[in-house]
């Protein structure tokens, strides 16, 4: 899997928020976008998973043009191959750990109903969360909610992460704890790993830190 942007630019009307990013993430890389607030970290995230559109440049996936794609089409190539975590967590309150954990899994229609449950305790096993399937939302902490967002997003295995301040709602103890999963977690699967964050200590472990301004990116 790369992930390949070129001269990417977006704009609100007349404002721009940034323009001429371009950037390669290689098979397995772990890249962290670092930058000021408002420089819009997020929306190249979002561009990246093809949830947000831009004004220039060009954004494509193992060869695949994110741009030329429908609707229909880019969350295909998301339920297929792309992984992400919200700061905000975004579990399903009605659901079950087990149940949020595997929905990536019941929405591609992959295995059973026992693969599905093998696969949800493998992974609450890695993320440090064993035994708490049948929990719910809120009886969890905010460290453990994002864990399970971190299983969440590797359920299906994908071939990249996009990680939007994973660890910015933790304290400094849960926010390591936290990162020693997602990392972890992508480096057994042999994932790319796209991580926006402020942490200095979460960007400091990547194997590439780009800074994004709104003139473009720096490496």
């Amino acid at each position: 899997m790369s992930l390949v942007v070129r001269a990417l630019a977006k704009r609100y009307g007349s404002m721009t928020v940034f323009c001429d990013v371009s950037l390669q993430v290689r098979r397995g890389e772990f890249v962290a976008i670092v930058g000021e607030s408002g420089v819009g970290k997020s929306t190249l995230l979002n561009c990246m998973a093809g949830l947000d559109s831009w004004d220039q440049g060009s954004v494509s996936l193992d060869g695949e043009d994110i741009g030329a794609m429908d609707e229909d089409a880019r969350a295909m190539l998301r339920r297929h191959k792309v992984g992400f975590v919200f700061q905000a967590f975004h579990v399903l309150p009605h659901l079950d750990v087990a149940q949020n954990i595997a929905l990536p899994l019941m929405l591609l229609g992959r295995g059973d109903r026992h693969a599905h449950a093998q696969r949800v305790a493998e992974l609450l096993e890695a993320v440090g969360l064993p035994g708490l399937g049948r929990r719910l939302p809120q009886q969890l902490s905010g460290g453990q909610l994002q864990r399970v967002a971190i299983a969440r997003a590797l359920a299906h295995r994908p071939a990249l992460l996009l990680a939007d301040e994973p660890t910015g709602n933790l304290d400094a103890r849960t926010a390591t704890m936290v990162m020693d999963a997602l990392l972890a977690q992508t480096r057994a699967q042999g994932a790319s790993l796209v991580l926006v964050t402020h942490s200095q200590a979460s960007a400091a472990r990547a194997d590439r830190i780009l800074q994004l301004s709104a003139a473009g990116m720096a490496g």
